[in-house]
């Protein structure tokens, strides 16, 4: 597609949804339909997951689209953050069966925190088994806004073959690939087709004083005054439109069209609603940063103001193209104007969520902070050169997925990645061999341990040597004792008479601290005191570093004979669940050697519950799965660094 059409302003939809429930068909049916054909998987069943956010730009009826695809499972939930802060409107992609509704929930939750217009559009109708008033129900209770159906199926034997439109109470028989049929609507339908429309009424009625005039006086408003009310409603988050289809066989892919048509927010509305000032330079928003080889980065990003033309100086960087997406495959063009989502190339120093401006300083807008990690593995190199290949690379995927976290174990020695779950970190590793052909090892990272001891101890350590020359001579006597949890390493110097020159002092207090850094088991340890009370030196052969050996020397042998004890680390961790699984988190986390604290309604989340619980740190590896596969992929969990407890299984030596 080049250039913009003549018409209203460019608009943007996001297609979001659980997984399973068939967005990425959807969009590619929207594209069909719009003339943008997409290249689709040869067998739909064995379609590979989507794992991050696809746009497509399209024309239907004069109108210029951007239509994003975001990602359906949990552990890539922010790509769809991200994208609901950009966009006009969102279809909420669902099936038809009321037990997958809950899926639903926490999305429905996000659309009406960002305030979202948005739409649901109930997908593989024709694998509805019971009452679609009994799905309506089940979705509407977790929805902010009444739902409003304009459509119901016309259900011939065990088949759904077409729908009625509420509002115009027209039927239409889906054809396979092929706009829908009109046709008379079945007598069977009437009495629920009336019934539905009463009831969309009532709903558009509750805020249009005209309109229920109407009603209470029986007179039918035209379908017209109905459009102009669903409009608006939808807009102010007052009602949310249901509509139906099968995207696999493109049926009711046309009216969804025409809804998006119609309902679809204008850019400049969504730009008030975001509190973006209607005059100034323009203005974007990066919501997504891609390193894609030949193009260098790409910065996707919404206008929110003005036209933005290539070459232009955008926050430090010169802009190096402007990417479109027809048939989700990128065109250059010369231009993007207000509306539009596009890729723009090369804004080396603009980060993802950061506001630009043509010429100017930009406003600060919103966006989504990234949620904190629950899932990570130690990742090492299958060649040691390639390691600093490693370090570039994961700097440029840092860039790309703000969920994605490094740390460099400073008692472990591992690079440890931390995600969103086994998912998110398997393709991340996948895309480091795809793009940067880096072959990885990946293993549960290491539990920091800690060790500490239970008793006091004196200790002696010599060292006597002499080797033709000068000779090495130190003597030290040192108690190390038992501190507070959380009092950390102390040196205390109690010398007295000279027994140890000054000079000498501070290499033991440093040698002992070092000594520490590896006890008994082969893990640092904590919360001791070690004074140094008597010692021994010769004028010649006494120095810094004999004193540190024989330090070194005392503090091996005190500390294995101190009563040494491995201490873990202990979590608090919290787990949100529907309160129909607070149950099963409970044991879930009690099976786990954890403590609960207590659970509670999740503040601002009706039927949601939060457990609170004290956990070993060394149980939490794979939590994130389990709960997950026990709570239909709905539970997460956050966690924080309690204290350090006496390990209860059996202290082991660390592996070398």
């Amino acid at each position: 597609m080049s250039g913009t059409p003549v018409g209203r302003s460019p608009r943007s939809v996001a297609l979001i949804g659980p997984y399973s429930s068939g967005k990425s068909t959807l969009f590619e049916a929207l594209l069909e339909a719009a003339g943008s054909p997409v290249k689709r998987p040869a067998d739909p069943r064995n379609r590979p997951m989507t794992t991050e956010l696809r746009l497509a730009h399209c024309t239907y009826l004069g109108d210029a689209w951007s239509i994003l695809d975001c990602p359906g499972s949990i552990e890539f939930a922010h790509e769809t953050a991200a994208a609901l802060a950009m966009v006009d409107l969102a279809v909420l992609v669902c099936e038809p069966q009321p037990a997958k509704a809950l899926a639903v929930a926490p999305l429905l939750k996000a659309l009406a925190e960002q305030r979202v217009p948005h739409l649901v559009f109930i997908n593989k109708i024709d694998t509805l088994e019971g009452s679609l008033r009994d799905t309506l129900a089940a979705l509407q209770a977790y929805a902010a806004a009444p739902l409003v159906l304009r459509q119901l199926p016309i259900i011939e034997g065990q088949a759904v073959t077409g729908y009625v439109d509420v509002v115009s109470e027209r039927a239409y028989r889906y054809r396979r690939g092929q706009p829908s049929e009109l046709m008379q609507i079945p007598s069977a339908v009437q009495g629920e087709e009336q019934e539905a429309k009463a009831k969309l009424l009532e709903a558009l009625a509750d805020h249009d004083d005209a309109l229920l005039e109407k009603i209470l006086e029986d007179v039918q408003p035209s379908p017209a005054e109905v459009y102009a009310d669903l409009r608006k409603d939808l807009t102010d988050g007052a009602v949310t439109e249901v509509l139906l289809g099968t995207a696999e066989q493109a049926g009711g892919i046309r009216r969804l069209w025409k809804a998006l048509r119609h309902d679809t927010p204008e850019a400049p509305v969504t730009a008030a609603r975001k509190g973006i000032a209607a005059e100034g330079p323009p203005l974007a928003q990066v919501f997504k940063t891609v390193h894609a080889g030949h193009t260098g980065k790409l910065s996707y990003a919404r206008i929110w103001r003005g036209t933005i033309k290539d070459g232009a100086t955008l926050g430090g960087s010169r802009l190096g193209g402007i990417y479109q997406m027809p048939g989700a495959e990128p065109a250059k063009t010369a231009e993007a104007a207000m509306g539009e989502l596009v890729a723009l190339g090369r804004l080396e120093a603009v980060a993802t969520g950061a506001t630009v401006a043509a010429g100017a300083a930009a406003e600060a807008l919103a966006f989504p902070a990234p949620p904190s990690p629950v899932y990570a593995l130690a990742i090492t190199t299958a060649d040691r050169k390639d390691d600093v290949k490693l370090s570039g690379a994961l700097a440029k995927l840092l860039e790309e997925d703000p969920t994605l976290r490094i740390e460099h174990g400073q008692d472990t020695g591992e690079t440890v990645l931390f995600g969103q779950g086994e998912i998110h970190l398997g393709t991340t590793v996948e895309r480091l061999a795809r793009n940067y052909g880096l072959k990885l090892t990946t293993q549960r990272p290491e539990v920091p341990y800690k060790e500490t001891i239970r008793r006091e101890v004196h200790q002696h350590g010599r060292l006597k040597r002499q080797t033709g020359g000068h000779g090495q001579f130190a003597d030290v006597k040192i108690d190390i004792a038992p501190r507070e949890r959380g009092a950390g390493f102390a040196f205390i110097d109690k010398v007295v008479g000279g027994a140890v020159p000054r000079n000498f002092i501070p290499a033991v207090g440093e040698a002992a601290e070092d000594a520490a850094k590896k006890g008994p088991f082969g893990y640092p340890v904590v919360d001791i005191a070690v004074t140094l009370t008597d010692g021994q030196f010769h004028s010649v052969d006494s120095s810094d570093m004999a004193f540190r050996t024989a330090t070194q020397m005392a503090m091996k042998e005190g500390l294995a004979a101190a009563d040494p004890v491995l201490l873990e680390p202990i979590d608090r961790v919290t787990v949100s669940v529907p309160n129909e699984f607070t149950a099963r988190a409970q044991r879930l986390l009690s099976g786990r050697r954890g403590q609960i604290l207590g659970y509670a309604e999740k503040p601002g989340w009706s039927g949601w519950d939060e457990v609170e619980a004290l956990v070993p740190a060394a149980e939490l590896h794979d939590l994130i799965i389990e709960l997950r596969s026990q709570t239909m992929g709905l539970g997460t969990y956050r966690r924080t660094f309690d204290h350090l407890a006496e390990s209860r299984g059996e202290a082991r030596p660390r592996a070398a």
